[in-house]
């Protein structure tokens, strides 16, 4: 992504305000873009945002730059990301646009965009959107302005899409299920999903004011979704995020079940049905139990960069369908062409039915391994990752853990941080082994 000067690995983010995220920015974006997809298909592009207090001016920015380039908008108002990803295919767009900020505070936004077939943009087309930034921007002759209008049904749309993805002949009936929306896109979306396929359902997160977006709810802060389950009795609870492209479950006792184990679940259930397609991808975060968990069964496991967006060009590459990342993210191929929190957390609803077992018993079957990781700052110009005693300290590490541990050294894309991970089956050699490494890495950069 080093050749960009706007799109980072997920759209383009930042503060509202500051230098991409303003409405000066975001329209000449939308001019851009439509500049790109003009003239070819239904010349058509629909807009999703969440919920925070800048989808607004963003929205409108968006519609005046797509309008001057002579492209028809239709505008959904707050939908999830995943359902953008869907409903740009239902409506034979050129492209959907979702503003979104997924897990962050309310003060950040971004923009990202959906292909017509519902994956991400390829390459070629961000880079030439980057390229019609540069230019002077232009507005079509008035006869040939695009034009606006609000899409009603988008949520009824999407609601029958998800519950198409639960098995017809099963029901949630006799399920009591808390669900934490993180007052964010799925805030209309996710308990309407639930209770229309028979689930019991009590809501948290499904206040928006705008503000309290992934404020102390949701998949980034489990807290309240624990407290709830734990307080009602509930046989489980879904924890999404602000755009609804992850999901976080906890079981019956109050344990947090997260993506790597979530990954699991849906490749045990898929593969016990004859449905798994090939193996699954992770990243070179995720956990060492879900390899090890995977190889038990026989299953392939295969590691991407950090980033849904790399374990789907794996995906793709290997002609598989599942995989994910211990944050939430997590895809299914089969049912969607992007990572989809409520898709997801019904295939694990239905992995549990068809099994009769409860979601604690169901994660049983992996074992996560204890993972330790310190961040170590570095200053500009330094390469503690080719100093001699960080390498040998990682080869130390590494002869001592054997098949037990993993030892993962990277830099931060976003910060000057050396990011030291270490796994192994003993908590105590975890943080030993971290701590061994850390250390070369901070003498290694003076400190």
């Amino acid at each position: 992504m080093s050749d960009r000067k706007y799109f980072g690995t997920d759209g383009i983010r930042g503060k509202v305000g500051e230098n991409l995220i303003n409405p000066e920015f975001v329209m000449k974006l939308g001019w851009a873009a439509g500049k790109v997809l003009a003239g070819s298909g239904t010349n058509k592009v629909i807009i999703g945002k969440d919920t925070r207090i800048s989808g607004y001016m963003l929205e409108s920015a968006l519609e005046s730059g797509l309008s001057a380039a002579g492209i028809n908008i239709g505008l959904l108002g707050p939908m999830p990301t995943p359902a953008i990803a869907y409903l740009t295919k239902t409506f034979r767009s050129e492209a959907g646009i979702v503003i979104s900020a997924s897990h962050n505070p309310y003060y950040d936004n971004g923009i990202k965009f959906f292909s017509a077939d519902g994956t991400k943009l390829d390459d070629d087309i961000e880079l030439a959107i980057e390229a019609e930034m540069d230019k002077p921007m232009q507005c079509v002759a008035s006869d040939k302005l695009g034009k606006a209008v609000r899409i009603a049904d988008a949520a009824g749309r999407y609601i029958e899409f998800c519950k198409g993805n639960f098995p017809s002949n099963l029901s949630l009936k006799g399920l009591k299920i808390v669900v934490d929306c993180a007052h964010g896109a799925t805030y209309h979306i996710a308990p309407n999903v639930l209770s229309e396929l028979g689930a019991e359902v009590i809501e948290i997160g499904t206040e928006p004011d705008g503000l309290n977006i992934n404020r102390k709810v949701g998949a980034t802060s489990m807290k309240a979704i624990v407290d709830s389950v734990i307080k009602n009795k509930a046989d489980l609870g879904f924890a999404l995020d602000g755009d609804g492209d992850r999901i976080m479950l906890v079981d019956h006792h109050g344990n947090v079940i997260d993506g790597d184990q979530i990954v699991y679940i849906i490749a045990r259930d898929a593969l016990k049905s004859g449905k798994l397609n090939g193996g699954v991808v992770g990243t070179v975060m995720s956990n060492l139990g879900l390899e090890v968990a995977l190889s038990t069964l026989g299953v392939p496991f295969e590691r991407s960069k950090v980033g849904d967006r790399y374990v789907l060009e794996l995906l793709r590459q290997k002609g598989w369908s599942i995989g994910g990342e211990g944050s939430g993210h997590v895809l299914n191929l089969d049912a969607a062409s992007t990572g989809d929190g409520i898709v997801a957390g019904l295939q694990v609803l239905a992995a549990m039915i068809n099994a009769n077992m409860t979601l604690n018993e169901l994660s049983r079957g992996m074992t996560k391994f204890p993972q330790t990781l310190i961040n170590v700052r570095f200053n500009e110009g330094d390469t503690p990752l080719s100093a001699e005693a960080v390498n040998n300290s990682v080869l130390e590490a590494e002869s001592a853990l054997g098949e037990r541990g993993r030892v993962l050294l990277r830099k931060s894309g976003t910060e000057p941080l050396i990011r030291v991970m270490v796994e192994a089956n003993d908590a105590a050699d975890s943080r030993k082994w971290a701590e061994h490494i850390a250390d070369a890495v901070r003498k290694a950069t003076g400190q």
